[in-house]
């Protein structure tokens, strides 16, 4: 069990050592660099140059290659907590130090000497990276060291880190030291109490003025701090609920109960009143409670059974084994007196009782009194109390106040639900827990805290949340609502209405309320009542509760909302407030009024908030230097909640609508004031709901140059239309970019996604190279792009709006199985195909979504891109009804095929399952008869190389008259359909060629009325089915497949076996290998694609060295999470792709598609073994070529040296140059030898 808070009564100095610090501070400073870094992912080498234009569609807002180990596709929290945030190279989001909380609030802590000691971040989280680490700490950008600043309870607001001062001034809700509200860490000295020691009400934000003074702004009226009520030691510690012990007590019968002592005030002696030792000796009485407490006074009766008593005792505290020193009066004399390890007990009749008050005001869970000395014959007590100033109401009650001590109102707590009793673990008490089941109501359970107020005042209300870490809670602690009266006159104070979450992983407190308390009297009684947050989307939550503290706050008055410091005052009167400018200001305001900002600009400090005044509502502004104010038109007429200044522009954000005078209109609870010209501006049309934070950040948006956006965060639905500009749905989050003068949402550029909160951001910590940091929870991609980008040396968009449909009555069928896909109705974009046949450059895309044409009209479902007219839109018109779905798409010379959950009338013909469409006219043309039986559904289509046969696979049974379950030719020469063999029936999922006259398909078959299968091969020649090869090993109906060789000899499957999982395997031959046993359930493979790759990895069994398998869908890797796109090396699977969702999902990818299927052939990798041949052969014809020709010159130059001449070639020559010549001269001459050859 943890010990309560401790305090020390008189110490001031704080209790943070220095020198500790110090040691902290060199052990930074000594540790080795580790810089905020990011490990980059091995790269995927994919060869991409032989496929021509390659687009990836799915269901998605926003897609990112997996460049950096730390990208994933998780969303953004919804439970409370934040983490300190960075970007990466490629300018995604990720966490660098994760909080179990808000981070509220950062800034950069440069010391006066220049040497940069941190970024300090403060908020109401309890742990930083899993380390405790309340309210604030220290974090190093150069090493990414935390260091928590402990010294704190509560939630720090606002931070000022002041080079000047060498100080960083804290502000929030908190206790710490001897201050409350405010505090100030100044150099390596560590925390010091600013010499007014806070304020009686929480501090919201901080600045330094132009004249370098220091602004508080929050809702306080007067410095001041925790305080002790009027009639201080009022509360009864519970001594009933303890378990008692002694050491020697007296074996006499009525004698020997150390309870016999407990809730007894009389002081009468007997058996049954009073505990005694045995005779002559020393012993000890001791409690041990299951909670923490801290005690002011201790009250003891003394006996007088038999002549008996306690002479001389001490009082030990545990488990700190700490002996107590006190204060007491000696009844004898009179005067006060102080003892520690001997204090005296009287022995006079006269005296009922003492009150001893402890010096030091300390935690414990359990004492020890000690008897040492006695009267008579030993010694023995009538009674002991036990009294504190901390005000609780606990959940248990056995840790309220006793009943036994005849309280008119004592602390109690009544519940309804199913709890029970939790062990206190590492927390200070024992607490209640329930485990609730959805759905989550109010009703299921509650617990109301009635405290013992005994005075009227100013009381600051704090809730007290055990950690989740401690009983393993963590994934099922939720969100509660917190609600109470605190005045008997509702007009006098303002309700409890508060939601919190508990997913705390340390101990917390959260202050509920700051205000007036009225006593309890008979007619009225403050009470606090917590419940679950009804709503919540969690199938199972715990729900604790332990206890609510009430603490008196002491004020000095005279201030609203504003104070003005002056570093290094030492003493601060409250008659010097009306000095300042800014206190002035602030107790102009009306009563009741609170600052939620401040920021100064050059001279000027703006003041933001809730607040009225003759002059100026919600928001002002007070020249720090001449004191004068400006009213800014009047102010806003509503709320402001946050401001962010950027150069001469004041971002706002809160709940109004316009200016208070009505000069500018429109503003919708976020504008910008010009405080050059003095002038507001909406951005666009604002959002449609409240703004709670509006944070700076720097985006890449038309360069390489980053540039300051503009977050808003809050509670709004969309951020509104303006112009040419819908309305655009949100989660309370949008992004403005001042240079385009609209959302990032809107523009229709290559940006990036963001969607999630943010609380707070520092665009340049000192000291660190091009470094932002940013406090939130985000999930971002690379390239915001909808339902579709091109993949190239880098993510692109296509050249359309994609939107989700406003039909989503994808019905049916489909939304289980016509595609394939598992749970894919309302995919963005399913699949899609570039048609460049006849010179044309059309893209078409297919799925469930809306998107505008070139004309105007709306275009479901269907678009096609023309890249020949400047990228023109258009759509299949009305004819097509908008609530289908297209999932498959082929184009066959001009005919667009398109197949899905499709339904409609087309030129007075009805169409099931397939439309044909030509894109050289842009017209329908004569439908193919209807699809029905079955579901009537398209899931693939295929078509034949060299031929018009398109074959078209799905879940049917007839095409118009003509019977063929599963799948059906159509022939575009006959323009009819045609039977696929006689002997398949069933559904089909999947079909690929693998050579010109065998087709693929995989399902859920029957062949021959007697064989089942999931993979079935067609002989397009014979025209009949047969079971695949070894497809009997396969575990369930095959979703999808792809070539995993040239030659189609080898194929990769995907499917679901019939207890649900996910299955991927290769054949071999007649054998199948499978590979998926590393996949997670949950996984949903919706696309398969081999590619070769321009760097080999290691041969293995199922793919080539330069080769990976690329799996598509919604892929969960074990110890990683889901990505969008998966490669398989053979070896491991690796994330390639990455999306996000609107609605704080993941996204999916459904197919990749490409302008060239040349998917097993590169510009610098293996090709198939006939072109190898084919080349080999010609360069031997080649050589051969060369070698003649050689030949031939060598014989011809030989001859011209022996003096050989062209013979003659004309008849001319001929016949000029014979002679007769007897044969007996012709025939002498034959046995002659050859002369030589003639000299020239």
């Amino acid at each position: 069990m943890r010990l309560p808070f401790r305090r020390r009564r008189a110490a001031r100095s704080p209790p943070f050592s220095p020198f500790s610090f110090l040691l902290r501070l060199s052990s930074l400073a000594a540790s080795p660099a580790a810089a905020i870094t990011f490990t980059p992912a091995p790269a995927a080498n994919l060869e991409l140059s032989q496929l021509g234009r390659i687009a990836l569609a799915g269901d998605f807002t926003g897609i990112s290659l997996y460049e950096f180990e730390q990208q994933n596709e998780r969303p953004y929290n919804t439970n409370g907590s934040e983490a300190l945030l960075a970007r990466m190279p490629n300018g995604a989001f990720a966490p660098v130090v994760s909080t179990d909380a808000t981070i509220q609030t950062m800034c950069t802590f440069t010391r006066s000497d220049g040497t940069v000691a941190g970024v300090v971040i403060g908020g109401n989280f309890t742990s930083l990276e899993g380390m405790e680490s309340t309210a604030i700490a220290l974090f190093n950008p150069n090493t990414s060291a935390v260091t928590p600043l402990s010294g704190l309870s509560g939630q720090v607001n606002a931070l000022l880190c002041d080079r000047d001062t060498n100080t960083v001034y804290v502000g929030g809700s908190f206790v710490g030291a001897n201050s409350t509200n405010a505090i100030a860490w100044v150099g390596t000295e560590g925390w010091t109490n600013l010499p007014f020691a806070g304020f009686n009400g929480p501090v919201t934000s901080i600045t330094k003025a132009s004249n370098g003074h220091i602004v508080f702004g929050g809702s306080f009226t007067g410095l001041g701090n925790a305080t002790a009520p009027s009639t201080p030691d009022g509360q009864v510690i519970n001594l009933s609920s303890a378990t008692l012990s002694t050491g020697s007590s007296s074996t006499r019968q009525g004698f020997s109960d150390p309870r016999n002592i407990v809730c007894k005030t009389s002081g009468t002696d007997g058996a049954g009143n009073t505990w005694l030792l045995q005779d002559n000796a020393q012993g000890f009485w001791q409690a041990n409670f299951d909670y923490g407490f801290q005690p002011t006074k201790l009250r003891l009766y003394n006996t007088r059974q038999d002549g008996r008593g306690t002479r001389t005792w001490r009082f030990t505290a545990l488990p700190i084994n700490g002996i107590m020193n006190f204060t007491y009066i000696d009844p004898a004399t009179g005067r006060n007196a102080s003892c520690t390890n001997q204090c005296p007990l009287s022995n006079d009749p006269n005296v009922k009782f003492q009150d001893f008050h402890f010096v030091n005001v300390i935690g414990m869970n359990a004492f020890r009194l000690d008897v040492s000395a006695f009267y008579g014959a030993g010694g023995g007590l009538n009674g002991i109390e036990l009294f504190g100033n901390d005000i609780f109401s606990y959940a248990i009650n056995d840790f309220n106040e006793p009943t036994c001590t005849g309280l008119q109102f004592p602390s109690t707590a009544t519940r309804t639900g199913p709890w029970v009793v939790a062990p206190s673990r590492q927390s200070t008490s024992e607490y209640l827990t329930a485990q609730l089941s959805s759905p989550i109501t109010e009703d299921s359970a509650s617990i109301v805290f009635s405290p013992d107020i005994r005075e009227s005042g100013h009381y600051s209300v704090n809730l007290y949340t055990p950690g989740c870490l401690q009983d393993n809670t963590c994934s099922t602690r939720g969100q509660i609502l917190i609600t109470g009266q605190m005045t008997a006159d509702p007009t006098k104070s303002q309700p409890i209405n508060r939601e919190l979450y508990q997913t705390n992983d340390f101990d917390k407190y959260d202050q509920i309320y700051f205000g007036t308390i009225d006593a309890s009297s008979g007619s009225f009684r403050p009470q606090i009542t917590m419940t679950p947050l009804p709503g919540q989307s969690l199938t199972n939550m715990t729900f604790v509760a332990q206890r609510v503290g009430f603490t008196m706050i002491n004020s000095t008055g005279g201030l609203n909302g504003l104070y003005e410091y002056t570093p290094g005052s030492v003493v601060v009167n409250a008659s010097d407030f009306a000095r300042s400018a800014f206190n002035r200001l602030g107790a102009s305001f009306a009563a009741g009024s609170a600052v939620n900002a401040l920021a100064t600009s050059g001279d000027i400090t703006y003041v933001a908030g809730n607040f009225t005044s003759q002059s100026a509502r919600n928001i002002v502004a007070m020249n720090g230097n001449d004191a004068t104010t400006q009213s800014l038109d009047g102010g806003l007429n509503g709320e402001v909640e946050s401001i962010f200044s950027n150069g001469s522009n004041l971002f706002v954000g809160g709940s109004f609508t316009g200016t208070l005078d009505g000069s500018v209109r429109g503003l919708n609870n976020v504008a910008v004031y010009d405080t050059v010209a003095n002038t507001w501006s909406p951005l666009g049309d604002g959002v449609d709901g409240k703004v709670l934070r509006v944070v700076g950040m720097t985006m890449n948006v038309t360069g390489s140059t980053p540039e300051v956006v503009i977050s808003v965060n809050g509670e709004f639905t969309q951020l509104r239309a303006f112009g040419n500009n819908p309305a655009v749905p949100s989660d309370g989050f949008g992004i403005w970019v001042p240079s385009q003068g609209n959302w990032l949402q809107n523009l229709d550029l290559p940006v990036e996604s963001v969607d999630g909160s943010l609380s707070s951001s520092i665009l340049d910590v000192p000291g660190s190279e091009s470094l932002s940091l940013y406090a939130g929870s985000l999930v971002s991609s690379t390239l915001g792009a909808s339902g579709v980008a091109t993949l190239g040396n880098r993510l692109g968009r296509l050249p359309v709006k994609i939107q989700a449909s406003t039909n989503s009555s994808a019905s049916g069928p489909l939304s289980k199985r016509a595609d394939g896909l598992s749970g894919s109705a309302t995919s963005v974009v399913v699949t899609g195909v570039f048609d460049t046949n006849n010179g044309r450059n059309i893209t078409v895309l297919g799925g469930h979504f809306s998107a505008t044409a070139a004309d105007g009209s709306a275009v479901n479902n269907i678009v096609l891109l023309d890249g020949a007219r400047d990228d023109e839109i258009s759509g299949l018109g009305p004819q097509i009804e908008a609530n289908s779905t297209f999932v498959a798409l082929a184009v066959q010379g001009d005919i667009l095929f398109a197949g899905g959950n499709v339904t409609g009338d087309v030129n007075g013909s009805p169409v099931s399952g397939l439309v044909t469409y030509n894109l050289a006219s842009k017209a329908f043309n004569t439908q193919p008869p209807r699809l029905s039986g079955g579901e009537a559904t398209v899931s693939s289509i295929a078509v034949r190389a060299n031929s018009g046969d398109v074959y078209v696979g799905g879940s049917f049974t007839s095409a118009g008259s003509l019977g063929c379950p599963g799948i059906c030719v159509f022939s575009t020469a006959a323009s009819q359909w045609n039977q696929a063999g006689q002997n398949l029936d069933g559904t089909v999922n999947a079909m690929i060629w693998a050579t010109d006259s065998v087709l693929i398909a995989g399902g859920n078959f029957t062949i021959n009325n007697t064989v089942s299968a999931f993979l079935a091969r067609y002989d397009a020649n014979a025209q009949s089915w047969d079971i695949y090869p070894g497809a009997s090993q396969l575990p369930g109906p095959v979703k999808v497949l792809t070539a995993g060789t040239s030659d189609g000899s080898e194929v990769w499957v995907s499917g679901i076996t019939s207890s649900g999982s996910p299955y991927l395997m290769k054949s071999g031959g007649s054998n199948w290998t499978p590979v998926g046993d590393e996949l997670a359930d949950g996984t949903d493979i919706r696309g398969l694609q081999v590619f070769t790759l321009t760097s080999s990895h290691d041969d293995t069994p199922t793919i080539g060295s330069d080769e990976a398998l690329l799996l598509t869908g919604s892929i969960v890797l074990p110890n990683y999470g889901s990505a969008s796109a998966v490669l398989f090396d053979g070896e491991s699977f690796q994330p390639y792709a990455l999306t996000s969702n609107s609605g704080n999902t993941a996204g999916s990818i459904s197919r990749v598609f490409t302008e060239r299927n040349n998917f097993f052939t590169s510009s610098g990798g293996r090709m198939p073994l006939v072109f190898i041949v084919l080349i080999g052969l010609g360069i031997s014809l080649a050589l051969m070529l060369l070698i003649v020709l050689a030949g031939l010159f060598l014989d011809r130059l030989r001859k011209k040296r022996e003096g050989y001449v062209p013979a003659p070639t004309s008849m001319y020559d001929r016949g000029s140059g014979m002679q007769r010549i007897p044969p007996h001269e012709l025939l002498e001459s034959l046995g002659k030898g050859r002369p030589g050859a003639p000299h020239v």
